[in-house]
């Protein structure tokens, strides 16, 4: 692998299930030809809608995560990775929740802040069930429309593992082109808003073990110029970079030229990886 190779997504112990600290996070980034990687731990929100302690930080716990990868970026420095600070931010229709969460993103000048919308938690539930949304097909259409909300919002560098509804439990898998027109307007949501959709390899892994997402909403994100970060999602040290010897060709074969990150909310580009 060159040092081309990023990795815009990983965790740390502070979100509750995840395990290994920091700088080992960046010592196999190291050992795995991976010039630069962002950690994106679980954006602290006291609300137990949201999860609770067993998903994310609390938020008195916020300066301390700034420390961690504080403290890991100089173990970068002297091995080769450029580490970078980023959060991963919640979507929600829930205004309320949106407001606590933009106060506590206020705290620190991210790097990079990552959208996901986490469809199993007591809060989005909750919320289908006082709209009356029940039906799969509604479900998964309600899921992209908000995914499309955020990418217009203005919060996010990038809409993290864009299809994860299709695991978890919520409703039963679903194939894309039965949801075309709504996974394609949030698809021109992220394209006019000027950022990025996240290839998640950590999909790979578990449920129904295929990318984040799902290779035929890549067709459709590369022909419409759509630009892409890439994540492992890793919970472990040993996860950096996971997937990414299977997922980078596929990249390549579809027609896309370069991966993004970004660096003080700012999109940087870097080639697509050739693996040797």
């Amino acid at each position: 692998m060159t040092k081309t190779m990023i990795d815009c997504h990983m965790h740390t112990p502070l979100c509750g299930h995840a395990v290994g600290e920091p700088g080992e996070y960046v010592r196999h980034a190291a050992g795995n030809g991976i010039g630069l990687i962002t950690f994106t731990c679980h954006v602290p929100i006291d609300d137990e809608r949201m999860g609770g302690s067993g998903i994310r930080m609390a938020e008195e716990q916020l300066p301390r995560y700034i420390d961690l990868i504080a403290a890991a970026a100089e173990k970068g420095e002297a091995l080769g990775v450029k580490v970078l600070t980023g959060i991963e931010a919640e979507i929600s229709p829930n205004a309320e929740i949106m407001d606590r969460m933009d106060e506590v993103l206020t705290r620190h000048p991210f790097d990079f802040v990552l959208g996901s919308l986490h469809h199993p938690f007591p809060a989005y539930r909750g919320w289908l069930s006082e709209n009356g949304i029940e039906e799969d097909r509604a479900i998964v259409d309600a899921y992209f429309s908000h995914l499309a909300d955020g990418a217009r919002s203005g919060r996010y560098n990038s809409i993290a593992h864009p299809d994860v509804i299709r695991i978890y439990g919520t409703v039963e898998r679903f194939e894309p082109q039965e949801h075309e027109p709504v996974i394609r307007d949030f698809l021109r949501a992220v394209l006019d808003s000027g950022i990025c959709l996240e290839v998640n390899t950590s999909g790979l892994t578990k449920g129904v073990f295929q990318v984040h997402p799902d290779p035929l909403i890549l067709d459709w994100a590369a022909e419409m110029g759509v630009p892409l970060t890439i994540g492992s999602d890793a919970h472990r040290p040993e996860s950096v970079g996971q997937k990414f010897d299977e997922v980078l060709p596929l990249l390549a074969s579809k027609g896309f030229k370069d991966l993004h990150y970004f660096e003080a909310r700012n999109r940087r580009s870097v080639p697509l990886p050739e693996l040797s």
